[in-house]
């Protein structure tokens, strides 16, 4: 029976298999991105494979295309004081990437992937990835790093990265390093000392195009969407409090505000801060709020504007939906939001609003929710490339990645 089976295997082509790495600490936009990815690849070829290894809680809460599955790894989350702890074991800190650097390593090893795309942190989180690195490369799989637009200021990054063991990594053991952005916007790697190689192995992307799905999550939205309305999102949640804050204290301060606002908070807001959020928008007309949804494409399509902190994936969606948005970044701990808004504006693709530190106006909240349904949307803005991210990975992993025989997938 196993000697007929791999007979079968081998008589005709087997899809290319991919692994995709997320370490998803905090928030959605690891896991977005892989999964953006992910279902493009087997969109493209139906017969490969994409195994997605995450430590994020809501990766089973994600739709993926025919092909495409999932290991979930024990989860690490960020505390207030920057340190790491276990998301949901009682175990120390060390034992959970000891754990998650097993399933890891014994994944690649049975998966077996052609090719492994490696989510912005080149060793893993704590260096969990070496030990896959190192097994892969031995075998010839193609390694490539995989990078947002954006990932700090320099003075930050380069420190970081020499903490970390990232450049000696990327040097030892990438082949390809993919930038899912332009270059016109940022060029995150730019103060880093790389191989001369990787700088002709460099691929900028583009923006990663994102879909409407066909239906809803719900089955009903708030009232304030029967109309014309302005979505409010912090992506994940976990860091938005302020952006929210800001919003409902601009319908509070201003009720001549035209536009009602959707409060989407993300699954990661603190319950108590959201609670607080629930009772003043129960009491205001023009607003309205939702926990989460996992196909924010469907409301932001449907939205007239955007109101957003601007993180990569939220930008994305702003591109492809084409809304007119206001970006109101973070500036702590990670600079890079503030970095992507700033270019943004610059190219004319959205108008930002910065927390200077001065106190956060209702009233100069309240005049730029009134001037953002007639601004204008990113098209009017010709970027060329602009969202090609998705057409440029898959025509990058037909020229890279062959289909294997069946006697290579048998091994």
């Amino acid at each position: 029976m196993v000697q007929r089976s791999l007979d079968e295997r081998a008589a005709g082509p087997v899809g290319a298999r991919v692994l995709i790495y997320s370490h998803d600490t905090f928030g959605l936009g690891h896991i977005r991105r892989a999964r953006a990815i992910a279902n493009a690849l087997v969109a493209a070829r139906p017969d490969v494979s994409v195994l997605i290894l995450s430590g994020s809680p809501m990766v089973g809460s994600f739709e993926f295309g025919q092909g495409v599955d999932y290991v979930r790894i024990p989860g690490v989350t960020k505390q207030p004081d920057g340190d790491y702890r276990s998301l949901s074991l009682n175990v120390p800190l060390d034992e959970a990437v000891a754990f998650r650097e097993s399933i890891i390593l014994k994944t690649a090893e049975v998966f077996r992937p052609d090719l492994l795309i490696v989510d912005k942190e080149p060793t893993g989180f704590r260096g969990e990835m070496l030990p896959a690195l190192e097994l892969l490369r031995a075998r010839g799989c193609r390694i490539v790093l995989g990078i947002r637009d954006v990932l700090d200021d320099p003075e930050l990054l380069v420190p970081e990265w020499e903490r970390k063991g990232a450049v000696a990594a990327v040097a030892a053991f990438y082949d390809e390093i993919w930038i899912y952005g332009l270059e016109q916007v940022c060029r995150p790697l730019e103060a880093l000392s790389l191989p001369a190689r990787l700088a002709r192995h460099t691929l900028y992307t583009g923006y990663l195009r994102r879909e409407v799905p066909a239906q809803p999550t719900l089955a009903t939205y708030p009232r304030v969407t029967r109309g014309p309305f302005v979505l409010v999102t912090p992506g994940g949640g976990g860091d938005g409090e302020d952006v929210i804050d800001w919003v409902v204290s601009a319908y509070e301060a201003d009720p001549a505000i035209e536009l009602p606002a959707l409060v989407v908070f993300g699954p990661f807001m603190n319950r108590d801060n959201r609670r607080g959020f629930m009772e003043r928008i129960g009491r205001h007309a023009k607003l309205g709020a939702i926990a989460f949804d996992t196909k924010l494409e469907y409301l932001m399509r449907r939205a007239a504007a955007v109101v957003a902190m601007g993180g990569y994936n939220t930008f994305c969606e702003i591109l492809s939906l084409d809304k007119p948005s206001l970006v109101v970044p973070r500036t702590r701990p990670r600079r890079e939001q503030l970095i992507r808004a700033r270019a943004a504006e610059r190219l004319g693709l959205v108008r930002t609003m910065i927390d200077d530190g001065r106190g956060r106006d209702p009233l100069a909240m309240a005049a730029a929710l009134r001037a953002l349904p007639g601004s204008p949307p990113p098209s009017a803005s010709y970027i060329p490339g602009l969202l090609d991210g998705l057409d440029a990975i898959r025509d990058r992993f037909a020229e890279s990645v062959a289909p294997r025989s069946g006697l290579q997938a048998a091994e």
